[in-house]
């Protein structure tokens, strides 16, 4: 297979005295963000290397077209194609959704309580997207008003998330004029139904301001109610749960601040609740005369107080802080709370008595490893009944209908597997590894019961490692693809991530980032160790921040993979930091750093970044992907780092590109069956190098 090139041209640049050599730094187009919304723009070099590398991928993956098939076919054969939503039940509607055989997106159905008019189908996301007629088809939100006439919903149509707001009148099943271009997406109406509001996107796709929409009226008279000035911020609104507030949150990725003003106001005057304060993440919700807070001031894992609405000022603790214990939100009806806590990455869920303001836990099932779930039957909240689920890496969801006053629970709905499943068949274990520091890092993983610790089985090792993210060891489908042909599948709970709460996301951002990359070898190491594996029988799998934390690791410990996927991965960060017109370059200096204005972050930064790290040395097979479309891991950094990898790597394996270059998202394609088939794809890659190919 001849391997493209890709075109160099000398670049030296000078940043605290030190000097970065990038041969491919014109791939990085100045104007990025028009490129985003016409692909156009794009340099017709970087199209001609794209082209090139996806005939590449494409000759590559000949020979397992048949097992491609195979698993796609297997992977949908997993999934209820015609499946149906529990039904919540509205003011005057029941509402839920549901999918169909043929279809590739979803339905909105509702039909009136009383039953006196059959079920409406308001929002048919086929039909939508063949109106549209686009080959992308995102739907950023879909919000029925309070009168349950007007339906706003928001779509994106190419992947780059720039979302456009339309309207419709359910009873005339008509559009209307208002048509609201370059927003976020979301969508909040006022109580009375007569508007809406909405972020707006600025120059750099953030949004930072919030409008309110009247229906009816020109989009460039819509009110502007708040705007935030700090560049790194962005904001949102929504509706408190009483409906008495709407709240504003304007955040960083570790500070908060929110407003709040009377929804029932015909002036709005957003109030201050709480003035921000570094590295202090706070929200607010009313209920029944309190506004009650979550915050992390003084409580690194969160507690929760309350205070009067009348005097915002003397807060009052309601739940206390517990030792290495994230403290949840909360959901409330008329005479219990609701709310989550977690411990060890294992959740729980309480329900508190609001009389006797006793607390119990809601045991949903009997596996020590899952993921518990609570959510709402009704917009009513006078009632004791609540829905409670369970699913585990080996079981399929479970949804029950909970009654807190007897604890008695009545399956309501059950996750088929139409191809047929048995959780009997496999094992699931969370072991935990020391890392480089004396840490303790988990490892949640699934096999089948019959397979051997004999260190001679591969091992598919997933993670993430940011934002403060959790990796909940759920259930999928799919992956018993991969299972049941021998391969274990296993999640390193890496620091970066938040499952051992906020200390385990502190210890692995800014000048200590490189815990999540020691911590997620230490837990391949013990899995060799305990014969989980062996060496060099390791896939990563991760995307976006997750592919950093691949991209790293293959810098450091190449030797310990048979594979690795590199999905959208965000693999030039010395590049996208140091670009402060980029959508997320701001708000994200609070995660690794800025590297402008410091020379000891620039330092740190350059010392782990990917694709200014790569050298001469053996590396694994490697599949990386990309769009043209995404705004949140530009293309540019996959492509520059495929280029320079091939550039200087000792080894003869094959490493792969695909970049999208019809429209696709930072998720991939729209729609089931392209979902599906990017899954084969990815999956008949791991199986391909790891030699299993029936």
């Amino acid at each position: 297979m001849k391997i493209p090139k890709l075109k160099k041209i000398e670049s030296v640049k000078k940043y605290h005295g030190i000097s970065i050599e990038d041969d491919y730094a014109w791939v990085d187009q100045p104007d990025i963000l028009e490129v985003l919304k016409d692909p156009d723009k794009l340099s017709k070099d970087v199209i001609k290397y794209i082209e090139e590398n996806n005939s590449l991928t494409e000759d590559y993956f000949k020979d397992v077209k048949n097992l491609q098939k195979k698993l796609f076919n297997e992977i949908k054969s997993k999934i209820k194609l015609d499946d149906t939503s529990l039904k919540f039940k509205d003011k005057k509607y029941y509402y839920w959704s549901k999918t169909e055989t043929k279809g590739n997106y979803g339905k909105n159905i509702r039909q009136l309580i009383d039953g006196s008019k059959p079920e409406e189908i308001y929002f048919d996301g086929d039909l939508e997207k063949k109106k549209c007629g686009s080959k992308y088809f995102g739907l950023g939100g879909i919000s029925v008003s309070n009168c349950d006439r007007y339906m706003a919903y928001s779509l994106d149509l190419k992947g780059s998330e720039y979302y456009t707001i339309y309207l419709r009148d359910l009873d005339l099943n008509k559009n209307e004029k208002d048509i609201i271009e370059n927003t976020s997406g979301s969508i909040t109406w006022s109580l009375d139904s007569k508007s809406f509001f909405y972020s707006k996107l600025d120059k750099f796709h953030r949004p930072r301001q919030i409008y309110k929409h009247q229906i009816g009226t020109q989009i460039n008279t819509d009110e502007l109610i708040f705007e935030e000035k700090d560049e790194t911020f962005t904001v949102g609104i929504s509706l408190s749960s009483d409906e008495k507030f709407f709240i504003i949150s304007t955040s960083d990725h570790i500070t908060t601040e929110e407003y709040f003003f009377p929804a029932n106001a015909s002036s709005i005057k957003p109030v201050l609740f709480q003035k921000r304060e570094k590295d202090v993440r706070y929200s607010v919700d009313s209920w029944k005369e309190y506004f009650y807070i979550q915050t992390n001031k003084d409580a690194r894992d969160y507690k929760i107080l309350r205070c009067k609405i009348n005097d915002i000022n003397k807060l009052e603790e309601f739940i206390p802080s517990k030792k290495e214990t994230v403290i949840g939100g909360l959901e409330f009806l008329d005479n219990f709370i609701i709310r989550s806590e977690k411990s060890d990455a294992i959740l729980k869920l309480f329900v508190r008595n609001i009389k006797n303001n006793q607390e119990e836990e809601i045991k949903i099932s009997n596996e020590a490893i899952g993921c518990p779930g609570i959510s709402l039957m009704q917009k009513d909240r006078n009632t004791s009944k609540i829905r409670v689920g369970w699913e585990s890496m080996a079981t399929p969801s479970k949804v029950y209908e909970y009654d807190i006053l007897t604890r008695e629970k009545k399956l309501v709905k059950e996750r088929e597997i139409p191809s047929g499943h048995d959780p009997d068949k496999y094992i699931i274990e969370r072991i935990k590894a020391k890392s480089h520091d004396g840490r303790m890092v988990p490892i949640s993983l699934v096999r089948l019961k019959n397979s051997k610790l004999d260190g001679k089985s591969k091992i598919v090792l997933y993670s993430y490692g940011a934002y403060k993210n959790d990796i909940l060891p759920s259930f999928s489908a799919s992956r018993f693809c991969l299972v049941d042909r021998g391969i274990t599948y296993a999640i390193a709970h890496v620091r970066g991530g938040g499952e051992l709460g906020d200390i385990w996301h502190q210890e692995g951002k800014k000048k200590l980032k490189k815990n999540t990359f020691l911590d997620y070898i230490a837990c391949a190491n013990h899995l060799i160790d305990k014969k989980y594996t062996y060496k060099g029988g390791v896939c990563f799998l991760g995307g976006s921040a997750g592919g950093l934390t691949g991209g790293s690791v293959a810098n450091m410990a190449p030797e310990l993979f048979f594979s690795m996927l590199l999905l959208v991965p965000f693999v030039d960060t010395m590049t996208t930091m140091l670009n402060e017109k980029l959508p997320l370059t701001p708000a994200e200096w609070e995660l690794w750093g800025n590297p402008i204005k410091s020379k000891e972050y620039f330092e740190y930064i350059l010392s782990y970044s990917p694709y200014n790290n790569l050298h001469k040395t053996n590396y694994p097979a490697m599949f990386v992907s990309s769009s043209i479309f995404d705004n949140r891991v530009l293309y540019s950094e996959p492509v520059k780092y495929i280029a320079k990898l091939r550039d200087v790597k000792n080894d003869n394996n094959i490493q792969l590109l695909k970049c999208k270059i019809e429209a696709a998202g930072h998720g991939g394609m729209s729609g089931r069956d392209n979902a599906i088939t990017e899954l084969a794809e990815e999956y008949s890659f791991i199986l391909k190098t790891a030699k299993i190919l029936d």
